[in-house]
């Protein structure tokens, strides 16, 4: 009885924290620490995602050995196995464990074989975090292999806080700077050898990548470059033209700016990777930055138009809808973002980080625009 209250109060504290204003890492620490005291765990890892691509953006985790973050990536982008993320993402269910996944045979997991029965750990437990139809993050939890397995109820907890979460790290994306930046003159350039080793970088590379959240934790390379790394293998082993597809992920950094990291092969060295990391142009800030609000995908069309100063008679024409049905999507739009006019709406959107590259981007200053 006492446990069950425990657990109970624990999950009530979680879902606060999710809904408390919390940036993303504070969030996600404060969250493991109620969980230790209620499921107790030996490694826990979780990462914030590219919605759109799925891939990470970066993590926070707690006793796992740093060979294995790029190991555990590679495994999630390039190897065929059970309960990965991208299969959660899709399943009706959020949370699962490798033991269900298995039918109670881990062995058949090249994870578990190659990654965490040689660190001593049994069942991972994993889930995803959706909201508005789009993932914001993963995590997985370890156990020792010599201590109790993942139960029917630690799963079922997770699948209760998981769309808290979710919203969680979401909201995190809207929250302010959490430090100043100096000014970037251009795109950052790092050259990797095929062991992910550092060949040369650029002083704007490291000035941005500098700002990363996971870059001063021990890591050779923060985890939106490993997956970005990752990606690029798997097109170039699945797909017979790789050379023109560039795997990409958005992220915020701790300046508040949006930054996006490409992935490239060298054409003239192919043994060497390209990592081109640059501030994101509005075209690519756009659809993320709609969807941190919860827009619905009408509603982004919608709100895209409005963002071209287009009228409620052209959004209709446009569109092929009516101009009461126009208006509601605008209504709706506006109290979901928390604002009251067109103008009010492009201003708390794109003010802080945004409309400053949008004016760049369309040749105008700021001051000289304004929407119909």
């Amino acid at each position: 009885m006492y446990a069950n209250r425990a657990i109970e109060r624990a999950k009530q504290d979680i879902i606060h924290l999710c809904h408390a204003g919390l940036d993303s890492r504070a969030l996600r620490v404060a969250v493991f620490e109620k969980l230790q005291s209620v499921m107790p765990y030996a490694v826990f890892w979780c990462a914030t995602t590219d919605p759109s691509t799925l891939l990470f953006t970066g993590a926070v985790h707690g006793g796992l050995e740093v060979h294995a973050v790029p190991a555990l990536v590679s495994n999630e982008l390039l190897q065929e196995d059970f309960n990965k993320f991208t299969d959660l993402a899709k399943s009706r269910q959020p949370v699962s464990t490798l033991q269900l996944a298995t039918r109670g045979d881990l062995t058949r997991s090249p994870r578990y074989r190659e990654i965490l029965e040689p660190a001593g750990l049994g069942n991972e437990l994993r889930a995803v975090f959706r909201s508005g139809g789009a993932v914001w993050g993963a995590l997985c939890l370890h156990r020792e292999k010599r201590f109790t397995d993942f139960t029917a109820a630690d799963v079922q907890f997770f699948a209760a806080i998981a769309p808290h979460l979710a919203a969680g790290l979401r909201a995190a994306l809207l929250l302010d700077p959490v430090e100043t930046a100096p000014a970037v003159d251009g795109p950052g350039l790092l050259v990797l050898a095929d062991d992910l080793s550092v060949v040369a970088t650029t002083p704007g590379a490291e000035l941005l990548l500098g700002e990363l959240c996971d870059w001063s934790q021990n890591l050779a390379l923060p985890l939106a470059v490993h997956a970005v790394v990752s990606r690029l293998r798997a097109l170039e082993r699945d797909t017979p033209h790789a050379a023109s597809a560039i795997p990409y992920v958005r992220l915020r950094s701790r300046s508040g700016r949006w930054l996006a990291l490409h992935a490239s092969r060298l054409s003239r060295a192919a043994d060497q990777i390209a990592i081109i990391i640059e501030l994101a142009t509005p075209h690519e800030i756009a659809p993320l930055v709609l969807q941190t609000y919860g827009l619905t995908p009408r509603e982004q069309e919608v709100t895209a138009l409005v963002f071209k100063g287009l009228s409620t008679e052209d959004i209709s024409a446009q569109l092929c809808i009516s101009t009461l049905t126009v208006q509601q999507h605008l209504k709706a739009i506006f109290d979901k973002v928390g604002v009251r006019s067109r103008r009010d709406l492009v201003a708390q959107i794109f003010a802080r980080s945004y409309w400053p590259a949008v004016a760049e981007d369309q040749g105008i200053a700021p001051e000289q625009w304004s929407p119909a």
